[in-house]
């Protein structure tokens, strides 16, 4: 484990007010190295025909407890001092997270880990994180207050959070995902002309931003209609957060507002959003599935639906977009797969 002596349970303002450096995200692209799977970088001549330009898959949802999220969770964990690690560990999560930081916390032999997750989450993420060894808290996302429940495992309990997203280390290790998928387009001879991951908390889609700054790609972040809390903080210049009770199948993306640090990194990089509606969702997770044999949840392969949703988007340009999870409900899948 490498140690860091300035980490802490709540993240000191060092790890709040600034984005991580270009040598903080190659670090953590090195110390991933043998830990996280090096994904694919796909293609497929009919869907780049379909939409007009070509299309580069970069399949997170091929990584290691199906979600992208396995690499913000080992950089952060592995970065902890040693005083930092007490009676365990807890984290607020949908489900990727939570099995990510799990599965991270057992191969660091670290422990034990409580994930907080809603209740309704898919089984498939719940039995996911149990498998990993996590302990699960069920809450009711539409009632309770996730930052006076957080309060209470951290500031009472003396459990030590893993923030999801809004996190230096967290971003710096879900920017491996672009620095990854650049080199692999390098190799082919493309710079892309837009980059695009989708955003819930920003965590990925903003370290992306970071990652793709000065090649002249473009930063395209996607969220769920009803959720689209960045979009509309970006165009007012101050975060807002998500107000009522929205609905979407993408339940990996439904954070009540963007980080923080996040939104910092966004504003300052010129990231456009694309707000995409539910059946689009299930297109994508359709086409990914027939062009590809790709296995996805809606919200992972929300990055795909924004290009279905407006098809020109793509006309005679070359994108990489991420899928960032597969975690779904059996069920669920081949209801979207079969048009039901």
């Amino acid at each position: 484990m490498n140690v860091d002596p300035r980490a802490n349970d709540t993240g000191d303002v060092a790890w709040h007010a600034s984005p991580p450096t270009l040598t903080e995200i190659a670090d953590a692209a090195a110390d991933l190295k043998g830990i996280a799977a090096v994904t694919p970088l796909l293609e497929n001549e009919a869907l780049n025909a379909r939409l007009g330009g070509r299309l580069l898959i970069k399949a997170e949802c091929l990584q290691h407890t199906g979600s992208f999220k396995l690499r913000g969770a080992w950089n952060y964990l592995s970065l902890l001092a040693q005083g930092d690690i007490r009676c365990g560990f807890v984290a607020l999560s949908s489900g990727n997270h939570g099995q990510a930081v799990a599965w991270a916390g057992r191969k660091l032999g670290l422990g034990p880990v409580t994930v907080l997750m809603p209740h309704d989450t898919p089984q498939t993420k719940v039995e996911g994180t149990r498998r990993w060894g996590a302990e699960i808290v069920f809450y009711d996302r539409k009632t309770v207050d996730r930052g006076a429940l957080l309060e209470d495992w951290t500031r009472r309990r003396g459990f030590h959070l893993v923030p999801a997203y809004d996190d230096r280390r967290i971003i710096a290790g879900a920017a491996t995902v672009a620095t990854e998928a650049m080199e692999q387009a390098s190799v082919l001879g493309v710079v892309p002309d837009l980059f695009i991951a989708t955003a819930s908390g920003g965590g990925l889609s903003a370290g992306c931003a970071l990652a793709i700054a000065g090649s002249g790609s473009a930063m395209l972040a996607v969220e769920p209609f009803g959720f689209d809390d960045l979009a509309r903080s970006l165009s007012v210049g101050r975060r807002v957060p998500i107000e009522g009770h929205a609905t979407s199948i993408c339940d990996a993306l439904l954070a009540p507002i963007t980080g923080a640090l996040p939104f910092d990194i966004h504003m300052r990089s010129g990231t456009k959003v694309a707000v995409v509606a539910d059946n689009h969702a299930r297109a994508a997770v359709s086409a990914l599935y027939s062009e590809f044999g790709l296995v996805t949840e809606p919200g992972g392969a929300l990055s795909v639906a924004a290009l279905l949703a407006e098809p020109g988007l793509l006309q005679g340009r070359t994108a990489i977009a991420v899928v960032s999870g597969r975690n779904l409900d059996k069920e669920q899948f081949i209801s979207m797969i079969s048009g039901a």
